[in-house]
């Protein structure tokens, strides 16, 4: 990844604003309508406090995971703040080859899981981002591009998140509607693969 981690969180900034009514539609019908704003204001928050001059990659990283648990209300906040700041502890310098991002997609996952006590089949973030994680590995570790780990992981993610709308929710304020939740898509699932989804198509520019 030749581009700044900083043109990354723009990316992610620029498709959670675009996608804010859709994703608090999304939790209005299985929770507190409000993850699309909370989100859109999070990552409004870290782009502001960040700059094109930051180059670090874990000092970007760690940025964006306080603003996001200082600004994201919520269980958003504190899960996508751990997401970054997990990867964050396994970045290596601004190195970016393709054995260090599955390090850091590994962190990053796990951190979620152990912050939510969630696990796959709970119809939560998890759903999508377990899956893309390890089809992101698969791709690597069978000789793949960056690419095509990407791309892969992205497929897998929305997958998941059609996986959610089959699952009653256990976790979370969706969890009180029992079998009603059945039929809605996780919301923190959707934006996930709207995060991964702009990661793609910012390595490809």
């Amino acid at each position: 990844m030749e581009k700044t981690v900083y043109s990354y969180i723009k990316a992610m900034r620029d498709i959670i604003v675009e996608n804010k009514d859709f994703l608090t539609q999304l939790d209005a019908e299985i929770g507190d309508a409000d993850h699309g704003t909370n989100m859109a204001r999070g990552f409004n928050a870290v782009v502001e406090k960040l700059s094109e001059e930051d180059l670090d990659l874990k000092n970007v990283l760690k940025k964006a995971g306080m603003g996001l648990i200082s600004s994201v209300g919520g269980a958003s906040g504190p899960l996508y703040g751990t997401m970054f700041l997990k990867a964050a502890n396994v970045a290596v310098d601004n190195t970016m080859d393709p054995n260090v991002l599955c390090q850091m997609f590994k962190a990053a996952l796990d951190g979620v899981k152990e912050r939510g006590k969630a696990t796959k089949g709970e119809k939560t973030i998890i759903d999508a981002m377990e899956p893309a994680y390890e089809a992101f590995v698969e791709v690597i570790d069978s000789g793949g591009s960056v690419q095509q780990a990407l791309e892969k992981a992205l497929e897998a993610a929305k997958e998941g998140v059609e996986y959610t709308k089959t699952i009653i929710a256990t976790k979370g304020r969706a969890s009180y509607l029992g079998e009603r939740s059945i039929g809605h898509q996780d919301p923190g699932a959707t934006s996930f693969t709207l995060l991964l989804e702009s990661i793609l198509k910012n390595y490809m520019k």
